[in-house]
């Protein structure tokens, strides 16, 4: 296998999970039930999932975050989702030959991001940073156990003037960074939450304070991220983060936009009935992810959500989708852009610098072969895909799809999607 997957997509096994690991099963009471109030316990639940399901054996420490691995598993898995839709081959889907660099930003104890990411990605490697000794000697002794140390760097960040120090480190760009930050404002809002909760979290708590508070909690510090991205702007592809209370997200989207920062993304991270945590990341490029990656949480209010990258033409009693595809591919391929289309799938790629189909772009530009063909993909302003019957568990769908993959004009796409819909509805 050479990408992530979800195993944990129903809630685990513990029988089944005792019977194919000893210790695990030392560890489970006789009615079959785990103690997630006994950290011994939540840890060696840890241990025993990287083992079975990803090959790995670490070793804890219990002053430190035991982290879950089903949550920090959806966390990668989204990022993976996110390069995969903004790649420039335009395929959507995991390139394996694909070489990918991250940083893991206070790694932990566990090093658990990389880890799992470097088993099942033969082409990803990690710099991996924390500011606490004795996590850094943990994860390293992790790394080395399962022998990464080629793939994954650690580094002690104590004293770094930034988060992302890139040049003190010889880094030229990153395609990701991943952060799991301190939640809390000061240890009394710590105690505060932990008191309101009916019982003990699943991960029993054994985080020390640095990694639990932090001054103005995880909203300063990602606002710092944030600030430091501005920075560094392309030189990261996707800069992310984990939440670990809901309204950080509003407070998070907002500061994203008042620094006019338009491309990025929003998700929810729910393993079952576990507790629900948040994930956020944004991009100074202007490749766009699919819509279910960029819009995942649906308590958020729309304004706060990224524009909507899916345009979606029903098409009419008579017209199916061949026929549809036809229409579209005789239309688009008389403008002066880049249009590739294959029959075969009905699906076009198309790259223009601007409205090419506008009456005023149609009257004062000469349309011949060379400047419908001659478009840069990179300088381009705006890039679709457009998919006519999409198919759905079986069923082919009555619709066209416009997905904007590239460009950071929203009216431009608009319209664009606007002159297609006229043309469809004219069939």
């Amino acid at each position: 296998m050479s990408h992530l997957t979800n195993p944990y997509k129903d809630d685990i096994d513990f029988s089944a999970l005792a019977l194919q690991d000893a210790d695990f099963a030392k560890v489970l009471k006789p009615n079959g039930q785990l103690d997630f109030t006994n950290p011994a316990s939540v840890q060696q639940l840890t241990k025993s999932l990287l083992k079975r399901d990803f090959g790995v054996v670490v070793e804890l420490s219990g002053e430190r975050l035991c982290p879950p691995v089903p949550n920090r598993l959806n966390y990668l898995l989204w990022i993976q989702d996110l390069l995969s839709t903004t790649s420039e081959g335009f395929t959507d889907e995991f390139d394996p030959s694909r070489e990918v660099v991250g940083m893991d930003v206070g790694t932990g104890s566990c090093c658990i991001y990389p880890l799992l990411a470097c088993s099942k990605c033969p082409g990803w490697k990690f710099v991996a940073t924390d500011i606490d000794e004795l996590s850094l000697q943990f994860a390293k002794g992790n790394v080395e156990r399962n022998g990464f140390g080629e793939r994954i760097r650690m580094v002690n960040t104590v004293g770094e003037e930034g988060l992302f120090p890139l040049d003190r480190l010889g880094v030229e760009s990153l395609n990701f960074t991943i952060c799991n930050p301190p939640f809390y404002a000061s240890k009394s809002e710590m105690l505060a939450s932990a008191s309101l909760k009916q019982r003990q979290p699943f991960t029993a708590c054994t985080g020390s304070e640095s990694e639990m508070v932090t001054p103005g909690g995880e909203v300063a510090f990602v606002s710092r991220m944030i600030t430091e991205s501005l920075q560094l702007r392309e030189r990261v592809r996707w800069y992310s983060s984990m939440l670990g209370i809901f309204a950080s997200v509003t407070k998070v989207v907002e500061r994203l936009k008042e620094e006019g920062i338009q491309n990025f993304a929003v998700t929810e991270f729910v393993q079952g009935r576990k507790t629900r945590r948040w994930g956020v990341a944004w991009s100074f490029g202007d490749w766009r992810p699919r819509m279910e990656v960029a819009r995942g949480v649906a308590g958020l209010s729309r304004a706060l959500l990224p524009f909507p990258c899916e345009y979606y033409v029903m098409l009419g009693n008579g017209v199916d989708s061949q026929k549809a595809g036809q229409h579209v591919n005789d239309i688009i391929s008389k403008l002066p852009m880049r249009w590739m289309w294959k029959a075969s799938i009905l699906t076009g790629l198309g790259f223009a610098q601007k409205a090419v189909w506008s009456r005023a772009a149609r009257r004062n530009t000469a349309r011949s072969e060379d400047t419908k063909m001659d478009e840069d993909v990179d300088e381009a302003a705006l890039g679709v895909k457009i998919y006519c019957g999409e198919v759905v568990e079986g069923e082919v769908l009555r619709r066209v799809t416009i997905r904007w993959v590239k460009g950071v004009d929203s009216v431009l796409f608009e319209s664009f999607c606007g002159m297609v819909k006229r043309k469809l509805d004219e069939l």
